[in-house]
């Protein structure tokens, strides 16, 4: 890999599990910026945001970002709300390449309407909430420099062999041997 994999998209996407099995494929190592800062703090992102609050932890994470982006190339999954701040972006741009993972609303809720590590949908309605993210983010991760649409029935390998197939047609990004 020439340049560095940075998934992008909303809570649910598949970022984490897409990420870590494109990174075994390709050989490369698998970062997580959720998980580093979560080990820089001492603390889950919940108690992160619960104590500190989201604003606190927007600028650790962009303080994250840019520390494992100025590492050697790899695959990145970023938290849900990374991809919003234009610093992130920039710095993303600069050193790698966003790669959103596009999953439906429908998709998504099943993914972690079960799921209490979510911050963002410890709410009366984690449903209305989620929507109302989605419908706010959606437009910001359209402006990822590569998409690829997620559904249902693909699994994380037929996910990540899609994943790979995008990126052989960008030789700037990952180098194919003849």
């Amino acid at each position: 890999m020439r340049r560095t994999v940075v998934m992008v998209g909303m809570m649910g996407s598949g970022k984490t599990a897409v990420g870590r099995a494109l990174a075994l494929r390709l050989g490369v190592p698998f970062l997580d910026s959720d998980a580093a800062i979560e080990e820089a703090a001492r603390a889950t992102i919940a108690e992160i945001f619960a104590q500190d609050g989201e604003r606190f932890f927007r600028r650790r994470e962009t303080e994250v970002i840019d520390r494992l982006l100025s590492g050697p190339p790899c695959i990145l999954s970023t938290g849900g709300g990374a991809f919003l701040a234009e610093r992130n972006r920039m710095a993303i741009a600069q050193k790698g390449v966003a790669l959103r993972l596009d999953a439906p609303l429908a998709l998504l809720w099943e993914r972690v309407r079960n799921k209490d590590t979510r911050p963002l949908l410890q709410t009366a309605d984690p449903l209305a909430t989620l929507t109302d993210l989605y419908a706010a983010r959606d437009p910001v991760y359209a402006l990822a420099e590569l998409s690829l649409p997620v559904n249902a029935a693909s699994s994380i390998e037929d996910t990540a062999d899609r994943v790979i197939a995008l990126l052989k047609t960008r030789p700037d990004i990952l180098e194919t041997l003849p």
